[in-house]
């Protein structure tokens, strides 16, 4: 399902250390102090997981509600869409299902879904396996009100460049979206983001593949990451001035473009205050533009 917004929105995968830092103790705090400190967006970290309760994760999504923050929900790390036991791939769609029963509760309009892997067979045999494990996972939880999205990953042994995530997401556009992680591509592919038309064209893919409202409404991470010739390494703060992407590009083309992601920065720590960097580089685009 296509989420409809009219600007775009931003904020942290999960909770950064200056939350902490401030005083709270809990992610039912999340969505209030996003919210004192002027971010609209939370993406509740699930990496290694869904361990709280139903009544805890009711509590977030009324907080959420409340302070008018935009969620969405990054599923357990070990789902692998393209497995080659098929027993994983089985116990993928369960994680699945319950991340979107968890997601219900949060009140989030998309969870995040890493492919898997395709280091040990070839690529169109991880692709096959992925397409028949999103098939198996559609047939089981039906017409869903939450955007199952699949992101694009950072190392190259990994599936999920951006045309295999737009191969998969085309399988049911209704349904399945891609999560572009900027990050990601930039790493995996040596660091070849660098101007407005290069994060232009990545919209002008999804648009061709998916239909502009997909473009329009983008899902996406962005952070800075080291890399090596094999892609991702670890994820930096915006301090860095080594490694990209950098925020200013895409702050361009999105104003150029007109479109309205949601951006949940993944920074190493400084999530929230990174993201409200993005924000303040996005007011500066608009107004070179004529548009604040």
């Amino acid at each position: 399902m296509i989420n409809k917004r009219t600007c775009p929105h931003f904020g942290p995968g999960g909770n950064s250390e200056s939350f902490y830092t401030a005083g709270n103790k809990s992610t039912k705090q999340a969505p209030a102090w996003l919210q004192s400190v002027g971010l609209d967006a939370y993406e509740y970290e699930a990496g290694n997981g869904i361990s709280a309760g139903e009544k805890s994760l009711a509590e977030v999504g009324e907080a959420a509600k409340a302070c008018g923050i935009e969620m969405s929900l990054h599923t357990p790390y070990f789902i692998s869409l393209s497995g080659i036991d098929p027993e994983k791939r089985l116990k993928s769609i369960d994680y699945i299902e319950k991340s979107l029963w968890a997601a219900g509760l949060l009140g989030a309009n998309e969870i995040v879904i890493h492919c898997g892997s395709a280091g040990k067979i070839s690529r169109e045999e991880a692709m096959r396996l992925s397409a028949d494990t999103l098939y198996k996972t559609l047939e089981r939880v039906g017409d869903v009100p939450i955007s199952l999205g699949v992101e694009t990953m950072g190392k190259q042994n990994q599936l999920g460049t951006l045309d295999e995530v737009l191969r998969l997401c085309a399988i049911a556009p209704a349904i399945l979206a891609p999560v572009v992680d900027f990050g990601h591509l930039n790493a995996r592919e040596g660091g070849v983001l660098r101007t407005a038309d290069d994060y232009k064209r990545i919209f002008d893919a999804i648009s061709s593949a998916l239909g502009g409202e997909a473009a329009e409404t983008l899902h996406c991470h962005f952070s800075q990451i080291e890399y090596t010739k094999m892609g991702e390494k670890r994820h930096l703060t915006f301090a860095d001035e080594t490694f990209g992407p950098f925020f200013g590009p895409l702050a361009e083309a999105i104003v150029s473009l007109g479109v309205s992601p949601t951006i949940i920065c993944e920074s190493a720590g400084t999530m929230a205050e990174d993201a409200l960097r993005m924000k303040e580089l996005l007011y500066a685009a608009e107004q070179r533009a004529g548009r604040a």
